[in-house]
């Protein structure tokens, strides 16, 4: 049962890891992305309030005007209050920082690839994330002045995400604590599903290996789970009561024979003792002993026969279909069975359809069906009599009927005809399983076999097939 919990472990648990994986994946892209675009709009929002402020400065003439918005923005560097978490810069248009929030000129020369990108870019604005020389890492956002301001050209401000890798890394522990403790309750609850469902197999291996050992009075405990391992229970112990009948049945099968077999044996073992004792073989008694024994040699090889069809019929009909023309099939039979037809003072009555009736069989098996109904017609008709055979069909399937003017079946025997075994009231000689073989080989091939009969005017038998169409692969 370990391969159960491993095929778990392979398939379910396995694919739980995998949805986990993709899910804390997804997961911390989003939280970055939502942490770095607040970082983002924190340092634009403050540009938007910059950039109202400039439009309020002008003078008498342009060049009063941006040298008034130069002195304002050198100002507002040096009054910004939020220098703690954001750079202020001012950019001449080499990208230089003409004065900081921080009054280090140096952190200007750090990276230039946002300045750049601003002047690349239609809209004026630039950005670049990237790690200072004391390895901090940055977020930078430069947007070209919106207003001439003298030797300023553009605006830029920085701020550390340092906090906010903090922030994330948190975000992060938490949500693989979460994964965690997901994954391990359904490791518990998967496990704990494995259990009650191995250790149920494991009783009904057990029992199921006492069965096999001929043990039939086991079974499994009654008024469980009505789930499946319940019904695959109750199944089990069905199984258990039906091996029992069948062996039931198959001893007393067994005495039977005996008692049949020792009969003829018996009678055979008399005679030849009778007739080592007689000298002369023209003795009446010597000639008949020779004829009851040859007499109870045929019933006893009839027997055999009988046994044969039997077991034949109980380890199942094996089929190895193909596409037949029915009406070759049927014609060939009929040409079998003719002679001895005339022999027993009878006449076929055939008319061959010209059109092909394709069907989906075995060919070895349908001519069986065939003659072992034309051996039954010709069994139960008297001299003078008429066999006729006749091909009907209706697009969907196609009919044959086998028509005698027998004795006909007793309808008290009618609906036990196709029975293993058995005879009825105006039965002659053979097996009694002929017409159970036909049955099951036409219930195999999707068909049905139906009997009709009036005791005294003869009996008609319809073998339904259905046709055979090439255009529908696999369907027969």
């Amino acid at each position: 049962m370990n391969s159960i919990t491993k095929r778990w472990l392979r398939g379910s648990m396995a694919l739980t890891v995998l949805i986990l994986v993709l899910a804390e994946s997804l997961f911390l892209y989003a939280g970055r992305s939502s942490y770095y675009a607040a970082a983002r709009q924190a340092l634009l929002s403050r540009f938007s309030s910059i950039s109202g402020q400039l439009k309020m400065y002008s003078g008498s003439t342009v060049a009063a005007s941006a040298e008034n918005r130069n002195l304002a923005l050198h100002r507002m560097v040096e009054q910004f209050e939020d220098k703690d978490k954001i750079e202020f810069m001012l950019l001449d248009s080499e990208g230089q920082a003409l004065t900081t929030s921080s009054g280090s000129l140096q952190a200007a020369a750090d990276q230039e690839e946002d300045f750049w990108k601003a002047i690349d870019s239609p809209s004026g604005q630039g950005e670049s994330i990237y790690f200072t020389g004391e390895n901090e890492k940055v977020m930078a956002i430069t947007l070209l002045s919106p207003y001439p301001a003298g030797d300023v050209a553009a605006l830029r401000m920085v701020t550390s995400l340092t906090l906010v890798d903090e922030a994330l890394a948190q975000r992060a522990w938490v949500s693989l604590g979460v994964a965690f403790v997901v994954l391990g309750f359904s490791v518990y609850s998967g496990l704990y599903f494995i259990r009650s469902i191995v250790n149920p197999l494991h009783q009904v291996e057990r029992t199921a290996n006492q069965i096999a050992r001929g043990d039939l009075s086991v079974r499994l405990p009654r008024g469980g789970q009505k789930d499946e391992i319940g019904r695959l229970c109750e199944t089990i112990n069905r199984m258990a009561e039906e091996l029992a009948k069948t062996e039931k049945m198959k001893n007393e099968f067994l005495s039977s024979v005996s008692h049949e077999l020792r009969t003829p044996l018996t009678s055979i073992r008399g005679w030849v003792e009778t007739i080592a004792a007689l000298k002369d073989p023209r003795d009446e008694n010597y000639q008949k002993g020779l004829s009851i024994i040859a007499a109870e040699t045929d019933r006893l090889y009839g027997m055999v026969e009988e046994l044969l069809d039997f077991s034949r019929l109980q380890a199942g009909i094996r089929m190895e279909c193909q596409p037949l023309d029915l009406v070759a099939e049927l014609t060939d039979a009929a040409l079998f069975v003719e002679p001895r037809i005339q022999k027993a003072g009878l006449s076929l009555r055939y008319e061959e359809p010209e059109l092909p009736l394709p069907v989906w069989a075995d060919p070895k098996r349908l001519r069986q069906v065939f003659l072992n109904i034309l051996d039954n017609a010709i069994k139960y008709s008297k001299p003078g009599g008429a066999i006729t055979l006749e091909l009907l069909q209706d697009g969907e399937n196609v009919y044959v009927l086998f028509r005698d003017e027998g004795r006909g079946i007793d309808p008290e025997d009618l609906e036990n005809v196709k029975l293993k075994f058995f005879k009825g009231k105006n039965a002659v000689r053979g097996s009694g399983i002929g017409l159970a073989v036909v049955d099951e080989i036409v219930t195999a091939l999707n068909g049905s076999l139906d009997i009709d009969s009036r005791l005294g005017e003869g009996t008609t038998v319809k073998v339904v097939l259905p046709l055979y169409r090439p255009s529908a692969p696999g369907e027969k």
